[in-house]
């Protein structure tokens, strides 16, 4: 979002396509306390980096490029990552000494061809909300005004930590001063540097060498470009963004934190506005790549991650996390973990369900309390209501499977899996012993291990008729509590009420 006043503003003008665009992430982020890379730090299922990079390819620049230098061997491989993710190259360019953002830039230039002309956009790896939008409203205006570069500016009511912007009395932006080298006055001034930038491509290569560290730092910064510019008396201009968050970066954990729930937040009236009830935004999280039809209803303490889909009219929540999840139209998942599982339309799960990769539940089928699912297919209308564990299994349709139910699949080298047919009944307590078939229409008894294959229609049953040995409890276990109520219920004299024990 920009300011539509600045000189140069694109409006719906055709979008520019940069010839580079070069994310800065080589920093160590020393105040995020914390072995990761700053920029690998993940808000709404994707790290700052993916943030940044996502933003930017949009724009599909012909060349784009990542600054790496701090944990290079992780952030490199996050790069390569994401350019299989947006299936497009995305080169590395190491930064062996951090030296300065002009030394980065520096670095960047290096792996692409010096002929290039064109805009150069350039950012940051660790400033996750920029949009698409505003990068390519800041590419128009430089476009349209024929500038040497254009900033991405915008105001603060607290600025401290950030470039400011100087300008003359009309208008004309002559410099940035580094909060370490501002003077008070300086520091007074609330618009503030984004450090986003378009350059035009054969002026950056030409000036860039002229930086110099002359400063607190003693780095090559790449804000001197703008006085370089002013003083060569080249255009200059500036677009406001009027939204200030989408150029927060991020330094600590507490702005990490922020940013993670401003953008929470974002996502959430997103959803809202096209029909989602949500019912707690302030315990309501999303990712970015979660995808909501109208009509759904999320709970309280509902968080949906991954590539997790909900169809209209599904209910999650309350206390649900769901990752790569699919949920059919109209179905009920009530306080459920789960991890890449499938739920058909209609269909039940919870309350106090584990949902493990593979879990497949067909329409108008039901995974009830305290049940754990992993790699099984349950099928249409089938139900295991309670207390059981269904792993490498395939149930068939309007089966149900009785309380207390064990899938016995591995022995101990190998996974083996079971299967149910449909139409099945099976008993409370019954253990599936793998690999096992039970055919169409078949039932077990109570308390069943089946160890062999049950044909359709059968009746299963591995229990032989009850022993009861009578007095066991007096004689094996004497001098105990249940010894002397077993005592005084057996006494004639007794009502039969045994009495209170010792």
């Amino acid at each position: 979002m920009v300011d539509s006043h600045e000189p140069g503003y694109a409006g719906d003008a055709a979008p520019v396509r940069p010839a580079a665009a070069i994310v800065l992430a080589a920093g160590e982020g020393t105040r995020m306390r914390s072995a990761l890379p700053k920029v690998l730090h993940a808000i709404a299922g994707r790290s700052l980096l993916g943030h940044a990079v996502h933003a930017v390819a949009a724009l599909r620049p012909e060349h784009l490029v990542v600054v790496v230098g701090h944990g290079r061997r992780q952030v490199g491989d996050a790069v390569a990552a994401l350019g299989d993710e947006l299936a497009r190259p995305v080169l590395a360019a190491v930064q062996e000494q951090r030296l300065g953002t002009g030394h980065a830039v520096r670095c960047a230039l290096d792996v692409v061809p010096a002929t290039i002309t064109g805009p150069v956009l350039v950012t940051y790896g660790d400033v996750p909300l920029l949009e698409p939008e505003t990068l390519g409203a800041l590419l128009g205006a430089h476009a349209r005004s024929g500038a040497a570069l254009t900033l991405l500016t915008t105001e603060l009511t607290d600025p401290t930590g950030y470039g400011r912007v100087l300008r003359e009395s009309d208008g004309t932006v002559t410099r940035i001063v580094e909060e370490a080298d501002a003077s008070p006055e300086q520091r007074a001034v609330t618009e503030v540097n984004s450090g986003v930038y378009a350059f035009d491509a054969k002026y950056l290569m030409a000036a860039i060498s002229r930086l110099r560290t002359t400063n607190s730092q003693s780095e090559l910064y790449l804000t001197d470009l703008v006085k370089i510019a002013h003083d060569d008396d080249v255009d200059v201009r500036a677009v406001r963004c009027t939204d200030g968050w989408q150029v927060r970066g991020v330094n600590d954990q507490v702005q990490l934190a922020a940013i993670r729930a401003e953008l929470n937040r974002r996502l959430l009236e997103r959803w809202m506005r096209s029909g989602v009830t949500v019912v707690d935004p302030n315990t309501t999280w999303t990712d970015v790549q979660v995808r909501l039809a109208p009509d759904v209803v999320l709970h309280p303490g509902t968080q949906l991650h991954g590539a997790t889909s909900v169809a209209g009219g599904a209910e999650v929540g309350p206390d649900t996390t769901l990752t790569d999840c699919e949920i059919g139209e109209g179905a009920s998942v009530i306080r459920v973990h789960g991890t890449g599982a499938s739920i058909g339309a209609g269909a039940s799960v919870g309350p106090f369900a584990y949902l493990r990769p593979g879990a497949r539940l067909g329409e108008r089928g039901k995974i009830g309390t305290f049940v754990e699912v992993k790699n099984a297919d349950i099928g249409a209308g089938s139900k295991v209501p309670h207390l059981s564990y269904v792993g490498d299994a395939t149930i068939g349709e309007y089966s149900n499977i009785g309380a207390s139910s064990v899938f016995v699949n591995y022995d101990g080298v190998r996974k083996q899996r079971s299967v149910v047919g449909s139409h099945v009944k099976t008993g409370s307590d019954n253990t599936f012993v793998a690999p096992v078939q039970i055919g169409d229409g078949a039932y077990t008894g109570a308390g069943t291990v089946v160890r062999e294959d049950v044909p359709p229609g059968a009746l299963a049953v591995s229990a032989g008729a009850q022993r009861t040995i009578e007095g066991w409890v007096e004689k094996k276990r004497p001098d105990t509590p249940a010894a002397e109520a077993a005592a005084r219920a057996n006494d004639p004299a007794n009502d039969g009420h045994g009495g209170t024990p010792r």
